[in-house]
């Protein structure tokens, strides 16, 4: 599994924002975790789980799937924590605790926040819940706005013309060229960039995952409405996510926002297949069938993006 390599945990573990937003929210907020039974969801290297041990929790148990489960047994034991902290293989959705409850942790962000399905297993991770449990992350809030880029719309078109060529060593490809087109535009691109790039305010989209169930995140439609505080054309909408970590001392966000240093989660642009739009300044972009409102459709297909 990609996640049983220590180079993709290292990845992640030198994110710095991450890593220290994440040990800064569980240990300003020990009143949560001090003498407390934690379960750290997708643990990989175990790191969220120390931090817990460090904010005083009673047991940790550290579920992860991947074989990253071995080396997080190590560390426990290295660092002496081998009877606070039970690192138990497998998925969440199939082992058993002996136990519920007070709190769950867990990095189950992907790319626009929903990528890679983790949120699936941290929600479905409530059955181990107690009632009036607490969950960090607590909430996730989803932007997007729309962005102008021309060259990076042509840069796109001019990949797939590789697939226009009447003879490329004698074979005419040219039949494939819409197809090329097709998996070119609906394929995210994850990078930074310039916020004078975007086109109006973003529309932010909630999910509380204290009361969201799994079956919400299998196909999730996002109503928006801007208003335009730049004329030209516009080539697809940027999305960026923030979570929250809401406890009983206080409230520390994690934001992946271009405005904000960088994170190994980017930000992510799709593009518009079809011809840009031309927006004018101070017009509102909306939907016109019944229903009021634009939305955006993100769903579990090969792109995870549907505009």
């Amino acid at each position: 599994m990609f996640y049983g390599y220590l180079s993709q945990q290292q990845n992640m573990m030198q994110d710095y924002v991450r890593t220290g937003t994440y040990q800064r929210a569980i240990l300003q907020n020990h009143t949560d975790f001090k003498d407390k039974v934690v379960l750290d969801v997708g643990c990989g290297s175990g790191i969220l789980s120390f931090f817990a041990a460090q904010a005083g929790a009673r047991k940790v148990y550290a579920v992860e799937a991947s074989t990253m489960a071995q080396h997080a047994e190590v560390l426990v034991n290295s660092n002496r924590l081998g009877e606070r902290v039970v690192v138990i293989p497998g998925k969440v959705e199939e082992v058993t605790l002996p136990e519920q409850v007070d709190i769950i942790i867990s990095e189950p962000m992907g790319y626009m926040l929903f990528n890679e399905r983790m949120l699936e297993s941290y929600l479905h991770a409530k059955k181990f819940l107690k009632p009036n449990g607490k969950m960090f992350p607590t909430i996730g809030d989803v932007h997007l706005a729309p962005f102008t880029d021309e060259q990076l719309y042509m840069e796109q078109f001019t990949k797939a013309n590789f697939w226009y060529q009447p003879s490329f060593h004698g074979v005419d490809l040219s039949a494939l060229r819409g197809a090329a087109v097709d998996e070119y535009f609906r394929q995210p691109i994850v990078d930074t960039f310039d916020i004078r790039i975007l086109m109006a305010k973003s529309v932010k989209y909630t999910v509380n995952f204290l009361e969201a169930k799994e079956e919400d995140l299998y196909r999730i439609e996002i109503p928006f409405k801007f208003h335009m505080m730049h004329s030209g054309l516009v080539h697809g909408l940027a999305f960026w996510f923030d979570v929250a970590f809401m406890g009983s001392v206080m409230t520390v966000w994690l934001s992946t926002a271009p405005t904000e240093p960088l994170t190994h989660w980017y930000q992510v642009r799709c593009l518009l297949q079809s011809p840009p739009l031309h927006q004018s300044r101070g017009h509102a972009v909306r939907h016109r069938p019944a229903g009021g409102q634009q939305t955006v459709r993100l769903g579990s297909g090969p792109s995870g993006a549907f505009l």
